[in-house]
């Protein structure tokens, strides 16, 4: 059992009301939920049930209709387009179902860009790259570009720059949809070791019950609610 002694991700109350036309679309209704540091939770639900919304609002990329969106302590619910961006750039590790990796750049590289940006020092952002490529299996691929590796360990590399600036939150959007079985919980399980090994919170939306069942938590939601909540012993 995970012990949720401190919440990095903190849901009040969220609705989420979108306009189509005249017509309007509850997404969420007053969801609830908490993630605490190191904690990973998975949401399922099937298409349409709100778990994108629950990310994007998590990830700072879009805002609540009401209530409070909390993230390391921070009310992001009504924060400056600004403060939002600092947000996502020193709080946030982004995993994708399709890597999104940059392709002219290198695996080290690619790992390395989130902490150039972040302005880390030169021999910080090597020393990092390398112990992330080392601890994902991927020292001896640091210099091959995207189209030179498998799916598998393309997103191996999108775990690692997720991880390199050491984010208190990773999200990852269906980070396994894209890969067979075998590829998807070896990247899966990766991420859970780095994880608890950097004491980051995962916050996963996924289809795939194999590799929810690697949460420590997994949140059903169904018509804009969280309908059961289920931990992993």
């Amino acid at each position: 059992m995970t012990m949720r002694t401190q919440n990095v991700v903190e849901l009040i109350n969220v609705t989420k009301t979108y306009r189509l036309g005249e017509i309007l679309v509850e997404a969420l209704r007053g969801v609830n939920m908490k993630a605490g540091r190191g904690e990973i939770v998975a949401i399922m639900g099937p298409s349409g049930s709100g778990k994108s919304t629950i990310l994007n609002l998590i990830g700072a990329l879009d805002r609540p209709t009401s209530g409070r969106v909390m993230i390391a302590g921070k009310d992001i619910s009504k924060m400056s387009e600004s403060k939002l961006g600092e947000i996502r750039r020193e709080s946030i590790g982004y995993i994708f179902q399709f890597y999104n990796l940059i392709p002219v750049l290198t695996a080290y590289e690619n790992v390395e860009l989130p902490m150039l940006i972040a302005g880390v020092s030169g021999e910080k952002r090597t020393a990092r790259a390398h112990e992330l490529l080392e601890l994902v299996g991927l020292a001896e691929r640091a210099h091959h570009r995207p189209d030179e590796l498998s799916g598998g360990e393309q997103q191996r590399v999108a775990v690692a720059r997720a991880l390199s600036k050491r984010p208190p939150l990773v999200l990852a959007d269906e980070p396994t949809g894209d890969l067979d079985s075998k590829s998807g919980m070896q990247v899966m399980t990766i991420l859970k070791d780095l994880a608890k090994k950097e004491l980051s919170t995962v916050v996963m939306v996924t289809h795939d019950h194999q590799m929810a069942s690697l949460a420590d938590r997994i949140l059903e939601i169904r018509d804009g609610k969280i309908m059961k909540e289920t931990e992993i012993i």
